[in-house]
């Protein structure tokens, strides 16, 4: 077993090394991990019960410090009762009666967390087992070097090659081209578990209390150019399906307005009153270091049984500022706290109407209009 787990694992921390290595697929730091575990009550972690799903594991980050949670409220101080456990053995110190108890104890609560309480879908074989090296310090859960033995070398982070089921060149689960995904089996498809399945509560075949996730945000859809179409909502739309207690994600901020297939999204995500918490960034940049994603990005806290208004926090060049509002008070999200309060004295003293159909477009009288796009670029 790991001496002091994760914290004596990475030096410098390998996740942190990796968090941007694309637009498409990027991986997440522990730092933004923290973040989006921040959002939910930390009494979960204090429960023997509450079980905890990421549906597309990239590096383990989010499942890694889930561990790190759930070990500290069950085992206070373990690093160090570890740390000196460990030093009493090196130099040939026999331990006590509490300490052998000790051992037994964590070791029993090691194997329960990991076995009962963590689960993952990776996105591809090579992020399986990255993913597997982060949570069990081990790529083999059944190997020697794993902090937790498992029968199997997956343990509970499974991999499993999926085909994309083509329709008219497309993949009609996530729109991917079959000129671009339709590959050699040597090759990823791709095709992820989690979003090419029409019953995802199959894969695991069990409830589970929280999902989060950092998911891939777009494939090639064949168009022209570097054409792509989004596919970070159908990992939204799954995981709802789902029904989790509270379900986190850090997913592009484009939705906000819609556009190339996220009209639909946009009025699913506008009109759930159970989204409670979000986090937006209008840099990426301000996220995931050095990583640009046109349109910003954010992260939210869907809530299954306390549904409400929704506390938005707007971050620009690391300063937060926080309104509680309405998600769908108008058409599209207009992102910035200020810019709403704005509008509403607009409004106030206009015949401002939002237009649907175009949701950039707003009509009312010419005065207004220099007004509202002064109102529309602002940030903060």
């Amino acid at each position: 077993m790991a001496n002091d787990f994760y914290s004596g694992v990475y030096n410098p921390d390998v996740l942190s090394c990796i968090a941007n290595l694309s637009n498409d697929e990027v991986f997440t730091s522990p730092e933004v991990a923290n973040a989006m575990l921040d959002l939910l009550p930390q009494e979960l972690f204090a429960s023997t019960e509450t079980s905890f799903l990421d549906p597309a594991c990239k590096s383990g980050v989010f499942l890694r410090e889930i561990a790190k949670r759930l070990l500290a409220a069950h085992f206070p101080n373990y690093k160090e009762a570890l740390d000196a456990i460990n030093a009493k053995k090196s130099a040939g110190t026999e331990l006590t009666a509490a300490e052998e108890t000790y051992l037994t104890e964590f070791g029993a609560g090691v194997d329960h967390i990991f076995h009962h309480q963590l689960f993952g879908i990776a996105i591809t074989e090579l992020t399986s087992l990255l993913s597997r090296r982060g949570i069990y310090c081990s790529k083999f859960p059944n190997g020697e070097y794993s902090v937790s033995h498992f029968d199997d070398a997956e343990g509970n982070i499974r991999f499993k090659r999926i085909e994309h089921r083509w329709k008219d060149g497309k993949c009609v689960f996530c729109g991917a081209s079959q000129s671009q995904y339709d590959r050699d089996e040597s090759l990823e498809t791709h095709a992820y578990e989690w979003i090419h399945t029409t019953k995802p509560e199959e894969i695991w075949k069990m409830k589970f209390d929280v999902i989060i996730s950092n998911p891939p945000y777009q494939l090639s859809d064949g168009g022209n150019g570097v054409s792509a179409a989004p596919i970070f909502q159908h990992f939204v739309l799954q995981a709802k399906k789902l029904r989790p207690r509270f379900l986190s994600m850090i997913i592009p901020a484009r939705w906000y307005a819609g556009g190339k297939g996220l009209n639909e999204f946009r009025e699913n995500m506008l009109t759930d009153t159970h989204i409670r918490k979000l986090v937006d960034y209008e840099s990426s940049k301000d996220c995931f270091d050095g990583v640009n994603i046109a349109g910003g990005i954010c992260y939210f806290l869907w809530d299954r049984d306390n549904p409400g208004k929704c506390e938005i926090a707007n971050v620009v060049d690391g300063t937060s500022t926080t309104s509680i509002r309405e998600l769908g008070e108008f058409p599209i999200l207009i992102r910035s706290n200020l810019a709403v309060s704005i509008l509403h004295k607009v409004i106030e003293r206009s015949d401002f109407i939002p237009c649907e159909r175009r949701p950039f477009s707003l009509s009312f009288t010419l005065p207004i209009m220099s007004v509202w796009k002064q109102v529309a670029t602002m940030t903060h």
